[in-house]
């Protein structure tokens, strides 16, 4: 993306958009789509089809994705609609849109896809054919107490965070960016460690939003601030641009803007505009958009 564009908010089905987004455009793509709840996506047919081993000394075709030894993509992605044919209906909505995110990630770009228990296993072996699975960097599990807790199975407090690079070789990391967090036994560490805290792991606990905090929008699927801001932190520099697909109440541009990045927010929804609209009201610089179908086709 130029420097010189503007942050922006797309008002559209993502699947409209991203085809008209430049090649290699973001540091960081997040994901958080719909968690298989069994709604009718309305969507347009998509296929990639993986390529041949070819000489690894030729430059590849541009879309061509190499992982899985270069060839078994379709066969794993069709084993699995055939072992779960509810996975077959949501895979149909995510997988155009995986395809287009590892197209739009610059070459030390990284990708988190945001789901739960429901489909996390399922989109990690497909997303190792995809991306290939040298590609993938982390799990990460953000864990939270809050709510209801069934009393005839373990609760369910956990999301599951997949992480995925462009390039194992090339993609940018820094932990060194991200705030710590307290130690949980602070006497077991010199008093100098427990001052400073301690870098995060792959399990981040970290409560919901609030539903009388500071962040609080009225958005029901509303993420913390402080979960996006590790992974901005993490896996972006200044400057650098973000992708956020399914933006809803736009945290991954709230905390974008508060890190001097740039981003660019799509959500279908009309309630989710009308929230980001109120949330970005006294920042400048942000383009409100919505293109027609005709305007997508062309590329706008």
């Amino acid at each position: 993306m130029p420097v010189a564009e503007p942050d922006r908010v797309i008002h559209a089905d993502n699947l409209d958009v991203l085809p008209t987004l430049a090649d290699g455009s973001f540091t960081l793509v997040y994901l958080d789509p719909p968690f298989n709840t069994g709604r009718a996506q309305s969507r347009q047919s998509t296929r990639h089809v993986r390529q041949g081993v070819t000489d690894a000394a030729a430059p590849a075709p541009s879309g061509t994705i190499t992982g899985f030894a270069g060839k078994r993509y379709e066969r794993i992605r069709g084993d699995l609609m055939r072992y779960d044919d509810r996975f077959d209906d949501y895979w149909g909505f995510l997988e155009p849109r995986l395809v287009e995110a590892w197209r739009l990630l610059a070459d030390d770009g990284t990708l988190y896809l945001h789901l739960d228990y429901r489909e996390a296993h399922y989109a990690k072996v497909l997303l190792d054919a995809l991306f290939g699975r040298e590609c993938f960097l982390n799990e990460l599990i953000w864990a939270y107490d809050y709510g209801g807790k069934s009393k005839r199975r373990w609760p369910t407090k956990h999301d599951t965070i997949l992480v995925y690079v462009k390039d194992p070789e090339r993609y940018f990391f820094d932990s060194a960016a991200v705030d710590r967090e307290p130690y949980m036994a602070p006497g077991l560490v010199t008093p100098e460690k427990a001052a400073a805290g301690k870098l995060p792991t792959d399990v981040w606990w970290h409560t919901i939003v609030s539903p009388t905090g500071r962040e609080k929008t009225g958005y029901p699927t509303q993420k913390p601030e402080g979960v996006l801001r590790r992974i901005v932190q993490a896996s972006s520099r200044p400057g650098d641009w973000v992708l956020d697909a399914f933006a809803g109440s736009g945290t991954t541009g709230a905390v974008a803007r508060s890190l001097d990045r740039r981003f660019v927010l799509i959500d279908e929804h009309a309630d989710a505009i009308d929230v980001m609209r109120r949330r970005f009201a006294e920042a400048g610089g942000i383009r409100f958009e919505r293109p027609t179908p005709t305007d997508a086709a062309a590329g706008a």
